[in-house]
């Protein structure tokens, strides 16, 4: 993915928001809800389900899409994808914003559960 560095600060928007929305209407969001600056060069990340899903009752439509919104120095820059199976792990609406990594970010990027990866091969002690 192009994008941000390894140094970069991200935010995640906890809960579900409106995926219609574009680049001014996330910047505003960023801005109202997790008051912090849109162009700040940190990563704001944003979870939601297809448009079609109108309760949260409906089974496997939720959480299969996240929009990333980066500023890049010159301008804004919106990354958009849809998992073709399972969901984007993601904290509760009541936790508000989560902080990430640059680690984390590439995790959940993939739909790997960052918040409980698992290891391939576990560390090995000496003895």
């Amino acid at each position: 993915m192009i994008g941000p560095g390894s140094g970069a600060r991200v935010y995640l928007a906890c809960g579900t928001i409106d995926m219609r929305k574009g680049i001014d209407g996330l910047a505003a969001l960023v801005q109202a809800d997790l008051r912090q600056k849109p162009s700040s060069g940190a990563v704001f990340a944003f979870r939601g389900r297809p448009w079609d899903c109108r309760t949260q009752s409906v089974p496997n439509c939720y959480g299969d899409r996240i929009k990333l919104l980066f500023w890049d120095g010159q301008g804004f820059c919106l990354y958009y994808k849809v998992l073709d199976k399972g969901r984007f792990p993601w904290p509760s609406a009541a936790d508000g914003t989560a902080r990430l990594t640059a680690a984390q970010l590439a995790m959940l990027w993939e739909g790997i559960d960052w918040r409980r990866p698992s290891w391939s091969a576990p560390p090995v002690r000496s003895a």
